[in-house]
């Protein structure tokens, strides 16, 4: 929800984001769109971009006992993100037998603006948590216009970017990062999407980028021609994923942060009924949704995994409108009908166990460190995941959901060290309406679940 709380204040807007201060298918029929009511004041922002809970500038994070006690939610570092989903054992080359980084890899980062601190940002990012100096290269497309920190869509991109920069380096640090900064908003429906396209298809012909992670999205309904089935408006735009699919290039997208509904065209109301958003539920993307982890300082997991729905947000997840089932889930039929069905895989996203960025380019409450939620934080931490079994493969793995959908199949079915792991308990309803329930298998509220990387990296990488 885009509703703004800071510690022991009145409610505000940050941004318009939730903050405590702190082959190619077929069309489908589409419902006609309806308004349904919330309480909101926001500009259009990241469509993906998940709650923050900003800390006054603290020098430096909490750890998740003194969030529990001082905040009352969880809150969580890369570092323990590299302990709960077995990422160590890569990095120190145990799993495998050689150190797997990300090295040798590119991941392309697609956000609107960028932010203009972003460089010395990512370093004081490394150096609270010992990683390594990181590879960044900023390409921009179009007039950049200069950062207004009075400007709440501004903010809201600089601080996706910073998000999606951080995490992506934090789980592949070998990686190099290339952050596309694009010169119009992402909001709903066709607006902004053109110049990613543009951008992505630019990067992807020039040979940049083995993965691109794309923490935006426009609600289906919200493409001109919707309501009458045309879906014009939105299939034109598909060039630079058919682009990315003929160059072996993966790419990936968040499922969205309002569970099983998502933005009207407004951006301040949600649809009364379920709804997906683009492009996550493109069948040529690889759909990220969101768990809620629950772990001790070190990154321990205390309890299983569970769905991201925290009352902040939920996990985004259910049928697509406009692309029917792709060749991949014919082995899931049965939970998604004719439909593409999203997400595929899931990743930490909740607020309650958000994740610590730093930024200092201002228009929130100064420099400092900020608890950062949503699938626009699992998405850029997949995208390393998939730079990881790119190196392990010694070649890009493209499109991943065939082997991602086999790999899940093969879990199912009781054999080891696939790396899948379910996620059983939660559910995606929001906003008043009824979502999808989690479930072993293949389910409409984490996909397939979710992952141990020291099993997955190796698994994904033979079969890609």
């Amino acid at each position: 929800m885009r509703v703004s709380v800071r510690i022991g204040l009145p409610v505000a807007a940050v941004g318009g984001l939730a903050a405590l201060s702190l082959a190619v298918p077929g069309a489908l029929a589409a419902p006609a769109a309806s308004a349904a009511s919330r309480v909101a004041s926001v500009h259009p922002i990241p469509d993906v971009v998940g709650p923050i809970l900003g800390t006054k500038q603290l020098p430096a994070p909490l750890t998740t006992s003194q969030c529990q006690t001082e905040i009352g939610i969880n809150c969580y570092t890369p570092v323990q993100y590299r302990v709960a989903y077995d990422l160590n054992s890569l990095y120190s080359g145990q799993a495998t037998g050689r150190s797997i980084t990300g090295a040798g890899e590119t991941i392309v980062i697609v956000d609107a603006f960028g932010s203009p601190t972003i460089q010395s940002d990512l370093q004081t990012f490394d150096a609270e948590f010992g990683f390594p100096n990181p590879s960044l290269t900023i390409d921009q497309f179009g007039a950049i216009p200069p950062f207004d920190p009075t400007n709440s869509t501004m903010v809201g991109w600089a601080l996706e970017t910073t998000l999606d920069v951080e995490y992506a380096h934090s789980i592949a640090p070998g990686a190099k990062i290339v952050l596309a900064e694009t010169s119009v908003a992402e909001t709903e429906g066709v607006t902004g999407f053109p110049e990613m396209m543009n951008a992505e298809e630019s990067l992807i012909n020039s040979g940049v980028g083995d993965v691109i992670s794309q923490s935006f999205g426009a609600t289906e309904n919200t493409f001109p021609g919707f309501s009458s089935g045309n879906f014009s408006s939105l299939l034109n735009l598909r060039y630079a994923f058919e682009d990315a699919f003929a160059h072996h290039v993966t790419v990936l997208a968040g499922s969205g942060d309002e569970g099983v509904t998502n933005d009207e065209s407004d951006g301040e109301t949600l649809y009364p009924f379920r709804v997906n958003s683009w492009p996550s539920s493109d069948p040529l993307v690889t759909s990220v949704g969101g768990t809620m982890l629950d772990l001790n300082n070190a990154g321990d997991k205390i309890a299983p995994d569970t769905v991201w729905n925290d009352g902040f947000g939920a996990s985004g997840g259910g049928f697509s409108a406009v692309f029917s089932r792709p060749l991949y889930q014919i082995g899931v039929a049965r939970v998604v009908g004719n439909h593409r069905g999203t997400p595929d895989i899931s990743m930490t996203a909740a607020v309650n166990g958000g994740a610590w960025v730093y930024e200092s380019f201002g228009g929130l409450d100064g420099p400092g460190w900020y608890i950062v939620g949503g699938t626009s934080e699992a998405t850029p931490i997949m995208a390393g995941i998939v730079a990881l079994a790119d190196q392990q493969a010694g070649h890009r793995l493209g499109l991943i959901n065939p082997a991602l959908y086999a790999l899940g199949a093969l879990q199912h079915a009781g054999v080891p060290r696939t790396g899948i792991v379910s996620v059983t308990s939660g559910n995606n309803s929001f906003g008043g309406v009824t979502g999808f329930n989690a479930a072993p298998g293949y389910n409409l509220a984490t996909g397939w679940g979710t992952i141990d990387a020291a099993q997955f990296v190796p698994a994904l990488a033979r079969l890609g």
